[in-house]
């Protein structure tokens, strides 16, 4: 049987100052392509030859030319954007033009890609429909790109203000016990949120318009009787929510609002016995006009690869401990 023959290509790139976010200090993204790709890339300025076996050259050209779409949106590329990409390589659902046309959420401090195939079906879920419905385990970028598609929205001026509001389980009925004002009592719940705002936003931008009323902050409670008009709201945590929680929740949107709910059905907070209302949400909710639902899964986290394992691990131990059903109807 013969050796499959090598085979050498070159890409020249159209704008050396975003070649830096390609390649990566001291071209470290090249060698992480090379070492995960089975290649050899040689860079000289804005061309970079690669050569290595025939499906192997192949796969890294389509791979280099989703990058550079993401370095040319500004995107930064680290290994992370590189292990996307190569995800998206890989996804048997997408056409080659789809992988390389990744959509971007731009902020003035920042662009964010899609990740993952999930995260395309959400990027365009969450421009077309009024209400999206995000489920799916922590580290899929279900709250961060809501986040990011509030911020661009509201510096864009499709929407006016942006309204976070998250159950706190936790503090049950001794939220009003806490020390500190309304703000310094839910904030520990809203933490994740924080660091979104900050990481699209600068810091003193976020207190100003929080100061503004163009970011409120406000535990779910309060949103009752409200209408919210020309808002992008954000319903976090979703899962300990209950029915009627819910329920009120999605009939607050008003004239020129959007709502993004997020959630992991796999940790409800709840008391024993009581339906969450964002289960409840995605029976009820399914099919209607205007209403999309986005399904992430452990494939589609976007932290260290770790995580999606020990996630993975979890579910499978949680499956193993389930009863199991007799012939006759009853468990065992």
């Amino acid at each position: 049987m013969s050796a499959v023959p090598d085979r050498k290509i070159q890409i020249t790139f159209d704008d050396n100052r975003r070649l830096p976010l390609l390649y990566g200090e001291h071209n470290a993204n090249l060698i992480r392509l090379e070492r995960q790709m089975g290649v050899r890339l040689t860079a000289m300025g804005n061309v970079l030859d690669i050569s290595g076996p025939k499906s192997s050259v192949e796969s890294t050209r389509k791979l280099l030319a989703s990058l550079w779409q993401r370095a040319s949106a500004d995107v930064p590329i680290g290994p992370a954007e590189i292990d996307a990409a190569m995800r998206l390589a890989n996804s048997p659902d997408l056409t080659d033009d789809s992988r390389a046309d990744v959509p971007v959420i731009r902020t003035r401090r920042r662009a964010v890609a899609a990740r993952g195939q999930n995260q395309i079906r959400y990027f365009q879920a969450m421009e077309r429909s009024e209400l999206v419905l995000a489920v799916g385990p922590a580290g899929t970028g279900k709250t961060y790109l809501a986040v990011a598609q509030a911020v661009a929205s509201l510096q864009s001026g499709r929407i006016d203000r942006i309204i976070i509001s998250r159950p706190a389980v936790e503090a049950g009925e001794r939220l009003g016990f806490l020390p500190g004002d309304l703000r310094e009592k839910i904030d520990p719940y809203l933490r994740p949120i924080y660091d979104a705002l900050n990481d699209l936003l600068p810091a003193e931008q976020v207190e100003r318009r929080i100061g503004l009323g163009e970011i409120e902050i406000a535990p779910l409670a309060f949103m009752r009787g409200r209408t919210l008009s020309h808002a992008f709201v954000i319903l976090d945590e979703a899962q300990n929510t209950t029915t009627v929680q819910m329920k009120m929740a999605l009939t607050r949107l008003g004239e020129g609002s959007r709502m993004v709910v997020t959630g992991d059905i796999g940790q409800i907070d709840l008391p024993a016995g009581v339906k969450s209302g964002l289960v409840d949400a995605i029976e009820t909710l399914d099919g209607v006009e205007g209403i999309e639902i986005v399904r992430f899964n452990d494939h589609d986290v976007v932290r260290l690869p770790v995580v999606a394992r020990i996630i993975r691990a979890y579910a499978e131990a949680g499956k193993a401990k389930q009863p199991r059903k007799t012939t006759d109807g009853g468990r065992r």
